[in-house]
């Protein structure tokens, strides 16, 4: 079924009205029986600030680099981590920025416009069909709003963007889900090489649907559109993706080497985990061989390694599929085998394989062979992460 315009609840639609006409100062906090939250910041009936949803230091992130990309956001939180817990913080940085002359009026502007919209489009399609409770508050006023627009005019603009993207055939997607390719294979017999490269290294369940339409400088509802047939046929699947970390700790923990097993031997996978996961490296195992090239598009292993001996899809099938997919071609595959023959280590290499160990497996051989593939610098990747997240921009260093 598709909706022409959100549904909101009436006792929301009430709520956002009423502070309008009381010219109120102060939280309007939205919770839903779902555990989502909302919370926008009014002064004199207009809302001049807005967080929650699903993903606040994402799209924090994404709104910054697409109007203020000369500054380093990653960073700033990480200096000012001790606010991070503190109401409307991203907020306050921004305040602080102007202070500083380092960001101008109509950056800000456009920052608190576009986050206000988000957050009121996600409002109303996450309480369609769930009850929500409102509250009133002000604990927390903000005195000297950076921004000043009318809250009809947000509304109108939220019921606007729900038309479009309704009318779309997009009612039962979220903006913040993630696209993945669960069906390589068939999406390259049904693209252009050219397409199927951009598509292996955008769509990875790692950016979501606001992300990539931000980072292509795209609008939303035609790139989510275009997507569509390959959704519904199970081509690529969007899925639920958290939040980027706000920790160093955090980053260092996600960003640590990842090894993945590819063996239909429970017993097989289990050694290696228990070898592997102690020495500060992420493991995950893969048993069936149909899904091994999905979930290694979605995960990017650092090292693979690959039973040659599996039903349905063996061992050279799938190294030939992975060497195929560009963000895994230059990954070190080692091959597993019981059968340690000339005939296996000759076919593996021709098939892309980086080196050749034979079972059983030991903690001696497995480790030789992760630390000469993946020495452990973890404080490397980590580095490398932060550079992905834009912290290597000039430092701000706050005064005050």
């Amino acid at each position: 079924m598709t909706h022409t315009a959100p549904m909101i609840s009436n006792n929301i639609l009430n709520e956002l009205k009423t502070c309008t006409q009381l010219q109120y100062n102060g939280c309007l906090k939205v919770r839903s029986s779902k555990g989502h939250q909302w919370t926008f910041f009014y002064r004199l009936g207009r809302i001049v600030w807005a967080q929650g949803g699903s993903h606040p230091f994402r799209r924090w992130r994404r709104n910054m680099a697409q109007y203020c990309p000369q500054i380093d956001t990653y960073q700033l939180y990480l200096q000012r981590r001790e606010d991070v817990k503190i109401n409307q913080c991203d907020y306050r940085i921004l305040e602080l920025l102007y202070k500083k002359q380092l960001i101008r009026r109509e950056q800000i502007h456009a920052i608190i416009e576009n986050t206000i919209a988000e957050l009121l489009f996600d409002l109303a399609q996450k309480t369609s069909l769930i009850s929500a409770r409102c509250d009133r508050t002000q604990e927390v006023i903000i005195e000297i709003p950076v921004s000043f627009t009318s809250a009809d005019v947000f509304m109108k603009k939220m019921q606007d963007s729900w038309k479009f993207w309704s009318g779309a055939g997009l009612a039962n997607f979220s903006p913040d889900l993630a696209p993945i390719i669960r069906k390589p294979e068939q999406l390259q017999q049904q693209v252009s090489e050219s397409v199927y490269k951009k598509f292996v290294n955008l769509l990875n369940g790692q950016y979501t649907l606001l992300d990539l339409a931000a980072n292509m400088k795209q609008s939303i509802v035609p790139l989510t559109r275009s997507l569509l047939p390959y959704i519904n046929r199970g081509i690529i699947e969007l899925i639920e993706v958290p939040d980027l970390p706000l920790s160093l700790a955090a980053v260092q923990k996600s960003t640590a080497p990842l090894v993945a097993c590819i063996d239909d031997s429970p017993q097989v996978c289990e050694t290696l985990e228990k070898i592997i996961v102690p020495n500060g490296v992420r493991f995950i195992k893969i048993q069936d061989s149909i899904q091994a090239l999905p979930i290694l598009i979605q995960h990017k292993p650092d090292l693979i390694f690959l039973d040659l001996v599996m039903p349905i899809a063996n061992g050279y099938e799938i190294c030939s599929q992975i060497r195929r997919v560009s963000a895994l071609s230059k990954t070190p595959v080692v091959i597993l085998t019981g059968n340690d023959g000339l005939v296996d280590r000759v076919r593996s290499k021709v098939v892309g394989a980086t080196d050749f160990m034979a079972k059983p497996v030991s903690a001696d051989k497995i480790m030789g062979v992760i630390g000469k593939y993946l020495p452990l610098e973890t404080q490397n990747q980590v580095k490398k992460k932060l550079r992905e997240l834009d912290v290597n921009k000039p430092t701000i260093i706050w005064n005050n």
